[in-house]
């Protein structure tokens, strides 16, 4: 399938025209970030009444609600096709157009895996005061259908955690705004292109939902960062973009791409920790049988048992299943919920004796 069609390329034209010419499930990740239709009526300017470079390009202006939702649909419908059934998509959006385009994914048949907040540090105030900073984008992740499956790294996020490093990623992402020697700029210093995303996104979404030699796809690709970074993290990429100045800026970046060399970190497949059984810390004496440990809610304890069970009054089991039964939902991680007591009597959750006894094993 990957020699049907012209990879590591930008397509020119109109996405809706070239879309219908691709085959179908060719690519294995879908970045899309589309017009917002901001709807802008005119000029913002700062309180030292220099003008705001906002987005008032042709591109991102629409008659109606209807007619960029009919927009919506097609290129949608077009990047759907396309997609293998293993694929999944990321679209961003900001409140002006992320709440249509979700529902019209939903209608299409994508499953929403999650929605990212993207939170920018550096986003420009409102100068007026008339609303909120508005410091937040969103990108929406789906997947082709909801039986599909697809590819997520997820022990491979945990690094860019910024909140909890080395914890599960959130769906919260701090990440700076595009500024500085990463702007593209055009000969009189202005930007290049008014929504041009920064490098660390796309590497968290392509990281996080392919694998190297992967196909990633951008059906508006803008200034290119999606293909400059799917060629550092070695995945073959495809694009259209119909401007040709944007074009031309976005070929130039991507020339200058060197990939990352085969034994780079990112690249690797991140190693998981060594599974450990409850059983094996109480063998191992890091707990003792018939000690006491403690659920967080509700306040209840119960007796480690000599088969690795827990025992709480005439309930009995797994410090999984016990806690999942004592709290009275459908599951419970019994390694943060149960705790010990130290010497002083201090609780901790038994994960910590975990982690401890995987650092005594790999000395």
């Amino acid at each position: 399938m990957a020699n049907q069609f012209p990879l590591n390329t930008i397509l020119t034209g109109d996405t809706l025209d070239i879309l219908p010419t691709l085959p179908e499930q060719c690519v294995d990740l879908v970045f899309a970030d589309p017009p917002y239709n901001l709807q802008l009526k005119e000029d913002l300017w700062r309180p030292n009444l220099t003008k705001v470079d906002a987005v008032t390009d042709g591109w991102d202006q629409f008659g109606s609600f209807a007619e960029y939702d009919e927009f919506t649909r097609a290129w949608l419908t077009g990047c759907r096709r396309i997609m293998k059934d293993t694929a999944t998509i990321w679209v961003s959006g900001t409140y002006h157009n992320i709440f249509r385009v979700g529902t019209i994914m939903q209608d299409l048949g994508f499953w929403v895996l999650n929605t990212v907040s993207w939170f920018k540090p550096n986003a420009t105030p409102n100068f007026n005061g008339t609303r909120l900073k508005n410091d937040v984008e969103f990108v929406i992740w789906a997947k082709k259908s909801e039986s599909s499956r697809y590819t997520f790294h997820h022990h491979r996020m945990k690094p860019f955690n910024d909140f909890n490093p080395g914890k599960q990623l959130g769906s919260v992402w701090k990440i700076t705004a595009t500024g500085g020697a990463e702007r593209l700029r055009d000969d009189n210093g202005d930007k290049l292109h008014p929504t041009q995303k920064p490098k660390e996104l796309l590497k968290r979404i392509i990281l996080a939902s392919s694998n190297p030699d992967d196909v990633v796809f951008d059906p508006f690709l803008g200034s290119g960062t999606t293909a400059a970074v799917a060629k550092q993290l070695r995945r073959q990429w495809l694009g259209i973009e119909r401007d040709a100045t944007y074009q031309a800026a976005a070929q130039e970046r991507i020339d200058k791409v060197t990939p990352l060399s085969l034994d780079d970190p990112l690249l690797a497949e991140p190693v998981k920790p060594p599974r450990v059984a409850f059983r094996q810390l109480v063998e191992a004496g890091y707990l003792q049988v018939g000690e006491r440990l403690y659920l967080d809610q509700p306040d209840c304890e119960a007796a480690i048992m000599a088969d690795g069970r827990l025992q709480a009054g005439e309930l009995s089991g797994s410090i999984h299943r016990l806690g999942a039964r004592l709290k009275e939902t459908p599951t419970c991680n019994g390694w943060m919920h149960w705790r010990y007591a130290d010497d002083e009597g201090n609780l901790h959750p038994i994960d910590a004796l975990r982690q401890q006894y995987r650092a005594d094993m790999a000395d």
